[in-house]
């Protein structure tokens, strides 16, 4: 997968990129609610489950299913800000 490391910084069409390669099951409904509210990363990354109930995932296990790739995007995203931090610090 081509990504950028920040999820924060993805464009739509790298959200796309990444429900299609985690949830391609899911994307007949996922492709037209990212394109249509031009979800970015940084939307992404603020989803939450009434957020994915108003964009037509209604399925209680397809949400947590989303929801945990999307928390594990969020970890990641505070490891490369720590890391980022640290190495500031250290490099003076």
């Amino acid at each position: 997968m081509g990504l950028s490391e920040r999820a924060s910084s993805w464009s739509v069409s790298e959200v796309l990129e990444w429900a299609q390669d985690k949830h391609p099951t899911h994307m007949s409904t996922l492709h037209k609610a990212i394109i249509k509210h031009e979800i970015s990363g940084r939307a992404l990354l603020r989803l939450r489950e009434r957020h994915l109930e108003l964009l037509g995932v209604e399925d209680e296990q397809q949400q947590q299913e989303i929801l945990q790739d999307v928390l594990l995007l969020r970890v990641q995203e505070e490891i490369t800000e720590l890391s980022d931090i640290c190495s500031d610090c250290f490099s003076s």
